[in-house]
């Protein structure tokens, strides 16, 4: 019941942030900070089940892209940069680069890489006068990295196995039998029934392997704590509601990254599930301090409460937005430049209590946008999910 009451007080604060809401959350979801982009006109098949091939890598660290997800990029670097050309150019597999992610290994003190990643295929680029190159990609496959090179000119390079998903299971209407209860009967006889039933186990326990009702409970979740609008179409497709759902929840990267390992749609809605039902607070990664409640997330894209941008210098965050936050500080002067946010400021925010940096705070530069501000916090500085007593 209080669990009940919790998701209830969100929903309704969600609701209010909604009414107060006018920034057209579209306009985000273009990354139109990059600038003139053009649209490559080109949708890559998917590739087969298990199939291997080379393609170009990128290695990214904080980043953990899904399929269905949006990924910019901004390509600086000269290797980088013929990476692109590559994919842009293969026949074999056209527009496609493979994305990984990497992080810190603190026990051997170097930078390890994930082995399960997801194909990219690149929709719109563009190139600057400097020979660097704005892109906009979306994730495509998952993958298994098999082996990662340097070849002669510098190009990194990835032999990916695409991985063999599994389909969405339905439970037969009829699988569910009668049991006839065993004070009326000798219990070898109702042993017998019950294996020679085609089904002798509770309901309940079929709804926990069946993908459509986990993906009415998860996207039910989801609709009380985000407030998202109807999620129906998603739900018809429980594999692309449990990418959407693992690509905007707001946990730690490591967490994402698993989410992305998981092999099964099942395996995969259950455990978004607990995720959504038991993660309660935003805590900084370093400290520890308590940033925010999920109950302050705010939808300021159309594409969900957390999403990946890419800065001047070409680095990918992705950063969840939140309504309110506690413990953070912004520091130095606003700027308009390279806005992630049409119509907002963005000012670097840091922890109060150990000064690494956050996010940012985004205040609009004009006074009837709404909401006035917001907070947008990066996944790789939220710590890993204190799971709440029950």
């Amino acid at each position: 019941m209080e669990e009940e009451e919790e998701i209830f007080e969100s929903n309704l604060q969600q609701q209010h942030a909604v009414e107060e809401l006018n920034f057209d959350t579209y306009l985000s979801s273009l990354h139109t900070y990059l600038g003139d982009v053009e649209d490559t006109r080109h949708r890559t098949a998917f590739l087969d089940a298990a199939s291997v091939c080379n393609l170009p890598l990128f290695s990214l660290p904080g980043v953990v892209l899904f399929p269905g997800a949006t990924l910019p990029l901004r390509v600086v670097e000269p290797p980088s940069v013929a990476a692109v050309e590559r994919a842009l150019a293969q026949v074999d597999v056209p527009y496609t680069i493979g994305v990984i992610r990497i992080h810190w290994d603190t026990t051997n003190r170097r930078m390890k890489s994930a082995s399960i990643g997801t194909t990219a295929e690149i929709r719109q680029y563009g190139r600057l006068a400097d020979g660097s190159l704005n892109v906009v990609t979306r994730g495509q496959q998952r993958f298994r990295l098999r082996r990662c090179w340097t070849d002669a000119e510098g190009v990194p390079y990835g032999e990916i196995q695409i991985t063999d998903e599994d389909v969405p299971l339905r439970t037969p209407r009829d699988a569910f039998g009668k049991l006839v209860p065993l004070s009326n009967r000798s219990r070898s006889h109702a042993i017998s029934h019950m294996l020679s039933s085609r089904a002798f186990w509770p309901q309940w326990v079929y709804h926990m392997f069946d993908s459509y009702c986990l993906a009415e409970r998860a996207a039910d979740m989801w609709k009380q704590i985000v407030g998202a609008p109807s999620m129906d179409s998603l739900v018809k497709k429980p594999d692309a509601l449990s990418f959407y759902i693992a690509s905007k929840i707001p946990v730690s990267e490591s967490t994402r990254q698993e989410l992305l390992d998981i092999d099964g749609i099942t395996y995969r809605l259950r455990r978004e599930i607990e995720l959504l039902a038991s993660i309660d607070l935003i805590r900084c990664k370093i400290c520890q301090t308590i940033i925010a409640k999920r109950s302050d997330m705010l939808v300021m894209s159309n594409e969900g409460p957390l999403g990946a941008y890419v800065n001047l210098g070409g680095y990918v965050h992705e950063i969840m937005t939140l309504n309110k936050a506690d413990g953070i500080t912004p520091v130095g002067p606003s700027a308009t430049e390279y806005s992630w946010f049409p119509g907002y400021a963005w000012t670097i925010a840091k922890c109060a209590t150990c000064r690494t940096q956050l996010g940012w705070l985004f205040s609009a530069t004009k006074r009837k946008l709404k909401p006035s501000s917001f907070w947008g916090i990066r996944s790789s500085q939220v710590a890993e999910e204190i799971r709440r007593n029950r």
